[in-house]
């Protein structure tokens, strides 16, 4: 990166009128896109090596699986609540110093949970930073919206993307080491350095936003949208794994689903009402949006549902070492990176529709062959089985992020960023608490292991399914 955003001529404008430059130079651009590749380290780095994680964090507290989900789930959350909170913010105050906020609120939490002596402090430190974290893909995405034209935004998407598949394949190599050799809790110092970097890569190379904030912001920002979306959404999840909270059976406490009910209602009652609405209701009503938002949670349903359940099956059926399972969880990332950049030319080629449509369908046959291998089943074929799942999840992703994108005006591509991104995470937070919930309740109902683990697969080739028949019927 040769050019910092101070090399970026700044036209005049005048008081109170929010601008961002949008004409770069090709080697500005390209700048650009490194420096949003960095913030996707620090998020991916600490996914990838906690994933490995997950069997040995589960051991040394001695809990259960459905518990085992909520170090997951704590963290992907807010991830999934508050991407319009800070697209909107972005829109108003500068997307780069709402990306520079996100980074430092991660290193808050990052620090926690590298020196938390308990479980309790842990799956704090993973809230906060899962708050930070919600930050880097709807900016990431508005951004690049904002500096590169429709013709050319698949392949600067998929470009931007290719970074998180590389470092996959770095992280749960690196994290299977130090927990096998050294100590679980050191995946987070490599963590903590890269958020360092982070800090000052965005502070030199993203362009800030010039013009005043209006003062009046804070006074019409819709607050209430977004508590009731938040406790919306806390209710459906303590409905669906009840039982680790209240001790009643999962989708049985209908206390849960009632103020689910009550809340969601309140929610469409109020976001009609409000003139700048947190959920932005005129975006929704946009078909390609809608379906790519949906299609894409279902697909992040499989990503983080097998992120969960394969460190786990590997531990459990198969009985691999934490590097091992590193070794292994490489192989989505690498199949992953290989497909990414050229779906998302595709997609500026032939429309979203196809990647989208093929990647899934490939995901699909993924996750039943995971459902019909039986327990004596061969590592390599069970590996075989990975690399197609990465290979499908890698075509569709950029054709994704662009069919968000498509026909959104260039002063509301924060807000529906980080829409896109709330719905897309949706499947992220749900993949995790209704595989862990499923796959509990097959063990307490004493089936075998590998039976369980095989609902569970089964499940999410269903829910996959569904994003196949999404991505059909994009049409641009």
């Amino acid at each position: 990166m040769k050019e910092s955003y101070s090399t970026i001529t700044r036209p005049q404008t005048t008081l109170n009128q929010p601008h961002y430059v949008t004409t770069l130079s090709d080697s500005q651009k390209q700048s650009l896109l490194i420096a949003l590749m960095i913030p996707s380290i620090m998020t991916v780095l600490n996914q990838s090596m906690f994933g490995v994680a997950l069997p040995t964090i589960r051991d040394a507290f001695g809990i259960q699986t459905d518990i085992t989900a909520w170090l997951v789930i704590v963290y992907t959350l807010p991830i999934m609540i508050f991407p319009p909170l800070y697209g909107r913010f972005g829109d108003e105050f500068g997307k780069q110093r709402l990306l520079l906020v996100g980074s430092a609120i991660f290193m808050v939490g990052t620090i926690l949970t590298l020196i938390a002596p308990n479980l309790g402090l842990i799956m704090a430190g993973r809230i906060i930073q899962g708050f930070g974290a919600a930050s880097v893909i709807p900016l990431s995405i508005a951004i690049i919206s904002q500096y590169f034209p429709a013709s050319k935004r698949g392949k600067a998407l998929g470009t931007w993307n290719s970074i998180a598949p590389a470092i996959h394949m770095v992280g749960p190599i690196l994290g299977g080491f130090l927990i096998d050799y050294l100590n679980w809790r050191l995946i987070f110092g490599p963590v903590l350095l890269v958020t360092v970097i982070v800090l000052w890569v965005v502070r030199t190379y993203i362009p800030p936003r010039q013009g005043e904030v209006q003062p009046y912001f804070f006074q019409t920002f819709d607050f209430g949208g977004l508590v009731l979306l938040t406790a919306t959404i806390i209710a459906v999840i303590f409905y669906v794994s009840s039982k680790s909270l209240t001790g009643v059976a999962a989708l049985h406490d209908w206390r849960f689903l009632g103020l689910a009910l009550v809340f969601l209602g309140g929610l469409i009652i109020w976001e009609k009402r409000q003139k700048a609405p947190f959920i932005a209701l005129d975006i929704l009503a946009n078909q390609i949006f809608r379906r790519a938002s949906l299609c894409a949670a279902s697909r992040m349903f499989a990503m983080s549902g097998i992120g969960f359940l394969l460190p786990l099956y590997l531990a459990d059926i198969h009985k691999l070492s934490a590097l091992s399972i590193g070794v292994t969880l490489t192989l989505i990332a690498g199949s992953l990176l290989l497909t990414l950049r050229i779906g998302g030319q595709l997609a500026d080629r032939w429309s979203s529709r196809w990647p989208v449509t093929v990647g899934m369908v490939v995901q699909v046959i993924a996750m039943v062959s995971f459902a019909i291998w039986p327990a004596a089943t061969p590592i390599w074929a069970i590996r075989g089985s990975v690399i197609l799942h990465g290979l499908g999840a890698g075509l569709s992703l950029a054709a994704l992020h662009r069919a968000s994108m498509e026909g959104i005006p260039e002063e509301q591509t924060g807000t529906a960023a980080g829409l896109y991104t709330l719905i897309r995470f949706g499947g992220t937070v749900s993949g995790p608490v209704v595989g862990g919930v499923v796959l509990q309740q097959g063990l307490d109902h004493l089936l075998l292991p590998i039976d369980a683990y095989q609902i569970v697969f089964w499940l999410i080739a269903g829910v996959v399914g569904v994003g196949v028949l999404l991505g059909w019927r994009l049409q641009e």
